[in-house]
């Protein structure tokens, strides 16, 4: 049987099935749609074989297609896992990978990882999605991104959780601030200092309500922000002290900011990365996937 396909129809192929749409496929893969239904049209032709039912409204794989597309996919992983390992290669490749994370990874941990990657793979475009742990789960869930960065919570069955690090929350303050050079902080002693909180659609905010439960505020806050990075910028503005898990501070020194751990109780939060059971990760995703745990050490280590 002679060949008459190529890896673009393949690839085609993959994005459809992962998409479930042409239009986000041809996205995905920086064609335009037309393009994508050529390529499919030519696979298909290749193996005499309808691999989708199509609609004006959905796209759904035929018997054969599903049967196929474990095929291609392992085809494609293969070859590219192959590509990424070698060095002159894996500056040349082409892709697309989208990690959503919550609002205080994306501050400061994730432009750090990035960076990173893109010095190892400058054609793959990475896309960040900062947005609330919910929206971080549903992302994942829909295949809008590949993987996520957030923390535990009620997660639903179809998400598996894997702990990359226990963080404690800490106080953001100036460097010129009277408690600067404080060794740590009470929070009976942080409550009684001017200090910025979030509302209650963070999930910041929905840990620290639980795990402070018997500790009451001597004041209400000063400002209410909804992410921790805009009590950050707050901070730095002199506005008062703000509590932020320690991911959302940049690591080493900082010009303006530092923090002091707070204490009776120390809280915690788990912070890991989240994926869609049963769904293979591109290689391009595992390689991203493989530089956020190797870049989280050094934030274990605060």
């Amino acid at each position: 049987m002679s060949i008459n396909f190529d890896l673009n129809d393949l690839q085609a192929f993959r994005a459809v099935v992962e998409k479930g749409s042409f239009r986000k496929a041809a996205e995905a893969i920086s064609i335009s749609q037309p393009a994508l239904s050529r390529r499919i049209e030519k696979l298909e032709g290749a193996l005499n074989v309808r691999l989708f039912d199509r609609t004006t409204r959905r796209v759904s794989l035929t018997m054969v297609g599903r049967a196929f597309a474990p095929s291609a996919e392992r085809l494609l992983n293969d070859l590219d896992i192959a590509l990424l390992g070698i060095s002159e290669v894996a500056s040349t490749r082409l892709g697309n990978v989208t990690v959503a994370c919550v609002p205080s990874a994306a501050y400061y941990f994730m432009p750090t990882v990035v960076a990173r990657y893109h010095k190892l793979y400058p054609r793959i475009r990475v896309k960040v999605l900062d947005a609330s742990a919910n929206t971080v789960q549903e992302a994942v869930l829909s295949g809008e991104a590949d993987l996520g960065l957030s923390f535990t919570g009620n997660l639903p069955p179809e998400l598996e959780f894997e702990l990359l690090i226990q963080e404690h929350y800490v106080a953001a303050c100036r460097r010129d601030h009277p408690l600067a050079a404080r060794k740590q902080l009470t929070w009976a002693e942080y409550f009684d200092q001017d200090y910025i909180s979030v509302d209650k659609t963070s999930g910041n905010r929905f840990v620290l309500d639980q795990a402070l439960l018997h500790v009451r505020p001597a004041r209400p806050s000063i400002c209410e922000t909804r992410h921790v990075t805009t009590m950050l910028g707050l901070v730095e503005a002199g506005l008062g002290i703000a509590a932020v898990p320690s991911m959302a501070l940049p690591l080493g020194e900082h010009q303006w900011m530092t923090s002091i751990p707070l204490v009776e109780p120390a809280v915690q939060r788990s912070v890991g990365l989240i994926r869609r059971r049963g769904r293979a990760l591109t290689p391009a995703a595992l390689e991203l996937e493989e530089l956020i745990r190797e870049l989280r050490k050094p934030l274990a280590d605060q």
